[in-house]
């Protein structure tokens, strides 16, 4: 199978772009409370917190989620440079290029991804 590494490369720098830019968007904004230390119980702020607890636990879970995209991406860019590249870390063989089409960081073939599913 030959593969068309520099349109991988491009498709892998542009996806590490775009988590890039996603990750920077996240934001965590300390709250009122925090800042304060008010400890006030009135409802209104009891739910103002409980938001804001929730929204920088949902900005950390999507920061997680980018840093380990990245780290994805980033170990196969390494893959194209060390010509490891689209081959299964599993068996050796081939990844179909639909599947890195789809997944272009997939470290696994189709046949090892479904084992590792079904653990």
């Amino acid at each position: 199978m030959s593969l068309d590494l520099d349109h991988f490369r491009t498709e892998l720098e542009n996806e590490l772009e775009r988590l890039r830019a996603a990750r920077k968007g996240v934001t965590h904004e300390t709250s009122v409370t925090e800042e304060t230390g008010d400890l006030s119980t009135g409802a209104g702020e009891l739910a103002d917190t409980a938001t804001e607890t929730y929204m920088r636990e949902l900005d950390e879970g999507l920061e997680e989620n980018a840093d380990h995209l990245i780290e994805e991406v980033e170990a196969a860019l390494e893959r194209i440079e060390n010509g490891t590249y689209g081959t299964c870390v599993v068996c050796g063989k081939p990844i179909a290029k639909e599947r890195l089409e789809a997944v272009p960081w997939a470290t696994l073939c189709i046949d090892d991804k479904r084992a590792q599913e079904r653990g």
